[in-house]
């Protein structure tokens, strides 16, 4: 069976002046949006996961209202929700068990940001055995600032990340074609 996971699409993914100067992709949300309600109308299960800092200055800590999850894909009362601290979906989560316990072997993976939650749980739901399918245009990246100072684009570091995780951890698609395959 396969499932949706929605990974960090949270209001403070928003804030530029905490994560970098530049996003790409600011579709991300919406198209994620677009995966949420495909799901929803094919009662195909759904978990929501919310990364709750312990960094009291971070715009995701529990305390700030960036720890709020995006209105485009509010969680609803039935669809499970997992509290993370760290990149990884899968860390100090029950998420593996639940997946496992729920019949689940495959994941379509969406949220935020490519290079760093998303990326760490494509990884390791692969490694744990799930296959992963990642949707390219349902992420995004902030711009990066290398080890001498030079800057990467936002769209950089996303296209770079994807390279990284195509065939080996997921395969990766856009929306339309995800929407086309489960319709």
């Amino acid at each position: 069976m396969t499932a949706l996971l929605l990974i960090d699409i949270q209001k403070g993914l928003q804030e530029l002046d905490f994560y970098g100067e530049e996003r790409n992709n600011l579709n991300a949300e919406a198209n994620s949006a677009k995966l949420l309600e495909a799901f929803r109308s094919k009662n195909m299960p759904i978990y929501h996961v919310q990364h709750c800092s312990l960094n009291p200055d971070s715009p995701l800590h529990p305390s700030n209202p960036g720890n709020d999850f995006n209105p485009l894909v509010q969680p609803k009362e039935n669809e499970p929700i997992i509290k993370k601290h760290v990149n990884s979906a899968f860390i100090g989560t029950d998420l593996e068990n639940t997946l496992k316990k729920d019949g689940i072997s495959e994941v379509v993976i969406a949220g935020l940001t490519t290079e760093h939650c998303v990326s760490t749980s494509t990884r390791m739901a692969a490694n744990l055995g799930f296959k992963v399918q990642l949707i390219s245009d349902a992420t995004a990246a902030f711009n990066k600032i290398g080890l001498n100072g030079e800057t990467y684009s936002a769209a950089l570091a996303h296209s770079l990340e994807l390279a990284n995780l195509k065939d080996e951890f997921a395969t990766i698609l856009d929306t339309q074609t995800l929407l086309a395959q489960i319709d």
